[in-house]
């Protein structure tokens, strides 16, 4: 098992052959990711001005203003790892691009660190015991748990940096998903009891976070995650224009769980690589423990509103699970789409950039019948 230098050293490689792939199919794979391009435009743009997101989503109306930057996209790119060493690379994995969602299993790692820390005492308490005003004030907030916005089943209502939750009520995701109702609003449910992607909430997570480290996240990645594994120093992770909040006299930016409206993380391939290998391997690098296998196995565990979601990353388990996959395999996805792929079983790990979120499923099991 190879720990990769830090970024400024060469990755060491590792031939298909020597990986246990064929080197046929698995070019096919590669192939096949390369000819699925997301049909999204270069510019993030449409000619008629709109932001892919609000037409992804089919977003309008008082909401759906971009306040954070917008960086156009790359072409098609990836990396396929054995063993912690490079096996297959295309496309440019170096540029720093938008990645969407994936920022939200980003915040689920620092969520990890906070509660290895002591920050988060139980992650079935309140959130309002341990960050203090208007945001998890009423009767409703009051009962949300940190287990609940891990989750995105905390029902969190309310508006923060100009987003009303009610923006995602009757969301769907992926591939065939009707967003004719999006954005009407519904009657909610008891915290904890009904799951709902929704973006506003995971930025409150973001915003909660921030009140515990009393630190830019941003920081507080760089300096025990990103570092420590030797990322590039070439990421950032941008919030939005009105997202700025006063802690101990310090003006501080509360970042977003995504690009829903712009801003996010903006981060290279290679980053997300060393970040879904810390994941591989349950929080270790390089015989440091940056994150608790504990919180790693909690984070792969099945929620109870959706058997295939954990800690904000994606299982193969439950009704939706691939039986062409193995079973232990999860994922952190961003809309455009942007994966990281991890498949403990055969100590293997993908990323593929700006792919067509149909095909994603079809890399992947292409990927693995490409194992010998």
């Amino acid at each position: 098992m190879t720990t990769p230098p830090p970024a400024t050293a060469p990755w060491p490689t590792l031939a298909p052959s020597d990986a246990g792939f064929s080197p046929a199919r698995l070019q096919e794979a590669i192939d096949f990711a390369i000819a699925s391009e997301s049909p999204w435009p270069r510019s993030l743009y449409y000619p008629d001005g709109s932001y892919v997101g609000n037409v992804e989503w089919n977003e309008t109306g008082p909401w759906s203003e971009v306040v954070g930057p917008v960086k156009e996209r790359g072409g098609p790119a990836g990396l396929v790892l054995k063993g912690g060493k490079i096996v297959a690379e295309w496309g440019d994995t170096n540029r720093t691009d938008m990645t969407f969602s994936i920022a939200k299993s980003y915040l689920s790692v620092l969520a990890g660190v906070a509660f290895g820390d002591g920050l988060m005492r139980d992650l079935d308490e309140p959130v309002a015991g341990s960050v203090d005003g208007p945001v998890f004030e009423g009767a409703h907030n009051a009962e949300v748990t940190w287990r609940h916005l891990l989750h995105q089943s905390s029902e969190w209502q309310g508006e923060i940096f100009g987003k009303s939750d009610q923006v995602d009520h009757n969301r769907q995701i992926g591939p065939g998903a009707d967003n004719s109702r999006k954005g009407q609003r519904r009657e909610l449910n008891a915290p904890g009891s009904f799951y709902e992607y929704n973006d506003v909430r995971v930025n409150v997570l973001g915003y909660a976070l921030l009140r515990l480290f009393r630190r830019p996240l941003p920081e507080v990645l760089r300096e025990r995650i990103m570092d420590p594994i030797g990322a590039s120093q070439d990421w950032r992770w941008e919030g939005y224009q009105n997202s700025f909040v006063d802690i101990d006299g310090k003006r501080m930016q509360s970042v977003p769980g995504g690009g829903h409206w712009g801003g996010g993380l903006f981060i290279g391939a290679r980053d997300h690589a060393r970040f879904g290998l810390l994941m591989a391997r349950r929080g270790e690098w390089d015989g440091k423990q940056l994150l608790s296998p504990d919180w790693v196995e909690m984070s792969l565990t099945p929620s109870t509103t959706l058997a295939n979601y954990g800690f904000l990353w994606w299982l193969n388990t439950g009704p939706a699970a691939n039986p062409k996959l193995p079973a232990r395999a999860f994922s952190a996805l961003g809309a455009g789409s942007n994966v990281i792929w991890v498949d403990p079983a055969h100590d293997i790990l993908a990323v593929i950039r700006w792919i067509d979120g149909k095909a994603t499923q079809g890399f992947c099991e292409r990927l693995v019948a490409a194992l010998d």
